[in-house]
């Protein structure tokens, strides 16, 4: 990691002050650097670094600037404005843990394909943080964003395969996988007519961990690890963020890594339908039929909504089971950018406790989340004159509502289910993270399991 916490006291570190909008006599730092920083325009304002001068042209430490009270993230800018070396804070940030975590969070790089490592910091681990905790989830994000950041030149189906894997390996879970035609036979047909018309076979990836008789919780990733939209194909543009489009399976193995790191006392399965929806002669068509593994009949209005149909088939799994809770994370839809934005993803549940949680933790964790109504209503948009449903409405209104009932429709026995419709991208760099695959969401849910089954 570009920026290492160290738990003990690191002798000669700098200090770095954080310092509220014209603040800088509140945080009693000396007059030659309250000069100093009047002298280069700086006032506390949010984000801002300024590194200050010592005796004898060594470094003196640094002023953060946190505006009004801006949140614990924000201090994710350190890892890459600060000179390389020992550093500590002046006094103990508001939220501690948080803050340490962004540090680390905001020192992530992509070096796969040649980019250089950041900077080395090492920065002194404030009091009453564990430390442990913080490398978790790190560890659960960083994974996630590496999934999505790989191209499906090297994270096709069964890549995404060996990353489960290696997880599981790491952490002596089980795995196995239904493939090609395999999906047949074991009655998920609506995983192989998304992914059959792709050189690389699809699958459906199953981790388990954990004791068997704990409480049972299901993650479902969407792990289509590429969109050409099918017959109904995308536009070019429409294509540069496809290899994206496994980010829901990314989120659930970055949460799964900090379950298992953390030793819950729970039964972990971890569900991945890992499939690219191409192009060929056998690929499914518009207006075909698709019997689910529910038995649900499902008439293809767009081939370009595929993320629900093999989400059906392995949330119709889940639910077999009745896990205590159900967690669905998916890039579903457009609309749900076109209501919320890149970093505000929607959840919708009809478990209420779990939604309060949710709400609560989001704020906590600064991850940000959004409850949107199941709208029963709406449920009529998905009607088909053949079969017992369409994948798509006809008028192109609330589609974000309706792909979560869509969905809902395969969750009948577990009351604890929440899908969460994501972007797992940020468009520009932000103060914990590049620009480039994320993780939403996790961090929140994290907080949540482990309260549960901590």
């Amino acid at each position: 990691m570009p920026v290492e916490l160290i738990e003990e006291k690191l002798p000669g570190s700098l200090p770095v002050h954080l310092v509220a909008r014209d603040g800088l006599e509140a945080t009693g730092v000396a007059s030659a650097a309250v000069a100093w920083a009047r002298a280069n325009g700086f006032s506390g304002e949010p984000g801002r670094t300024l590194v200050v001068p010592g005796e004898n042209g060594a470094l003196g430490g640094a002023l953060f600037g946190i505006g009004e009270g801006e949140g614990a993230l924000a201090l994710g800018a350190l890892s890459k404005a600060l000179p390389e070396g020992d550093w500590h804070f002046a006094s103990v940030p508001a939220d501690p843990e948080l803050a340490a975590t962004a540090l680390v969070l905001g020192g992530y790089v992509f070096t796969r394909y040649g980019k250089k490592p950041g900077k080395a910091l090492r920065f002194e681990l404030p009091s009453r943080v564990d430390a442990g905790r913080v490398r978790r989830i790190a560890d659960g994000v960083f994974l996630t964003r590496d999934l999505v950041n790989t191209p499906t030149s090297d994270m096709g189906p069964e890549d995404l395969e060996q990353a489960v894997r290696t997880l599981a390996g790491r952490h002596k879970a089980e795995v196995s996988a239904v493939k090609g035609d395999d999906l047949l036979d074991q009655n998920f047909p609506m995983i192989h007519a998304v992914g059959r018309a792709s050189a690389g076979a699809p699958r459906l990836i199953d981790m388990r961990w954990g004791q068997q008789g704990a409480p049972k919780v299901t993650l479902v990733g969407k792990g289509v690890c590429f969109d050409t939209g099918g017959l109904d194909i995308k536009p070019s543009s429409g294509m540069l963020l496809m290899k994206k489009d496994m980010g829901g399976a990314a989120n659930v193995l970055g949460l799964a890594s900090m379950i298992m790191a953390a030793g819950l006392n729970l039964r972990l399965r971890v569900l991945i339908p890992a499939v690219e929806n191409s192009i060929a002669g056998n690929a499914f068509r518009p207006g075909d039929v698709l019997t689910s593994r529910k038995g649900i009949t499902v008439e293809i209005g767009n081939t370009d909504a595929e993320g629900r149909l093999v989400l059906a088939d392995a949330l119709a799994l889940a639910d077999e089971e009745e896990p205590q809770l159900l967690v669905d994370m998916a890039t579903l839809t457009g609309a749900a950018r076109v209501a919320l934005g890149p970093d505000l993803p929607p959840f919708y549940t009809g478990d209420e406790a779990l939604a309060a949680d949710l709400a609560a933790a989001s704020i906590v964790a600064e991850d940000p989340l959004w409850r949107m109504p199941l709208w029963r209503p709406y449920d009529a948009k998905l009607s088909s004159k053949i079969a017992d449903i369409n994948n798509v409405t006809t008028d192109g209104f609330a589609g974000s509502i309706t792909a979560a009932l869509f969905l809902k429709r395969f969750v009948e026995k577990t009351a604890g289910w929440a899908h969460f419709d994501i972007f797992a991208w940020n468009p520009a760099d932000r103060p914990h993270g590049p620009a480039g695959g994320e993780a939403q969401g996790i961090r929140a849910l994290e907080r949540i399991i482990s309260k549960r089954y901590g």
